[in-house]
């Protein structure tokens, strides 16, 4: 039986889902920039729910949705939305993502959307058969997504994904066939002396300078470094 996950603000139950939480999806809800005050968000890919917990926290978005496809996940999800303090704000669609596409692409776009894609390349591996076969079995092709999101996004609106860094250029170079661009890039190390791991990246439809940033998790095990720390503090009880 997994425990809950207590953050400063909510809780996350993570029982029902093979997805838990990870520090993937908290970096991820912490980086997004919300300084063009987006009205609507969407989620793609929620797992428990926790991007757009972070997210009803930190913003003022009026509609914040989620997408899930796994239905013990999306269970999860609606469970950790109605107990928080923002239920009234959140909602989840139980769907893969091309219907959703599909039934929604006419309606308002979106300012903000969001994703930790379940990452399908055929070497990755978790060390945990279960979670392995949920991220393959939910598994969002790099090109439907970014296609989607290019239906949904609104035209000064932002998606921000964390993918793995060896995947970057090749997700970048999908998404300027849809005509998304780079606008804010920050790659993340474990520490100082592993390798890159993760690429957090935002996208828009214009094209503009940028300047890519690096962000070291510790110092030492267990010795965050003070801006992983200024990142997260909001959300972690014990940061």
């Amino acid at each position: 039986m997994s425990k809950p996950f207590h953050f400063k603000h909510f809780t996350i139950h993570q029982d029902k889902t093979a997805m838990k939480i990870g520090t993937d999806g908290v970096l991820l809800g912490a980086w997004v920039s919300l300084e063009h005050e987006p009205f609507s968000i969407l989620d793609i890919g929620a797992g428990t729910g926790v991007i757009a917990l972070m997210l009803a926290q930190r913003s003022s978005a009026e509609l914040i949705d989620a997408l899930e496809i796994d239905e013990n996940a999306y269970e999860q999800a609606v469970e950790n939305f109605e107990n928080s303090d923002w239920g009234d704000r959140l909602f989840c669609y139980h769907a893969a993502f091309d219907e959703f596409v599909e039934e929604m692409q006419d309606e308002e776009k979106y300012d903000l959307i969001i994703s930790n894609p379940p990452f399908y390349s055929a070497n990755y591996s978790s060390g945990d058969t279960q979670r392995d076969q949920a991220r393959f079995a939910e598994a969002l092709p790099f090109d439907e997504l970014l296609e989607g999101v290019s239906l949904l996004l609104s035209k000064s609106g932002k998606f921000s994904v964390i993918i793995p860094s060896s995947e970057e250029d090749h997700f970048l170079a999908i998404a300027k066939q849809f005509k998304l661009y780079p606008h804010r890039i920050t790659r993340v190390k474990g520490d100082k002396n592993s390798e890159v791991k993760r690429s957090l990246l935002e996208l828009g439809f214009s094209e503009k300078d940028y300047t890519p940033k690096e962000l070291i998790i510790e110092d030492t095990r267990h010795n965050y470094t003070p801006e992983y720390v200024n990142l997260v503090k909001d959300f972690y009880l014990k940061m």
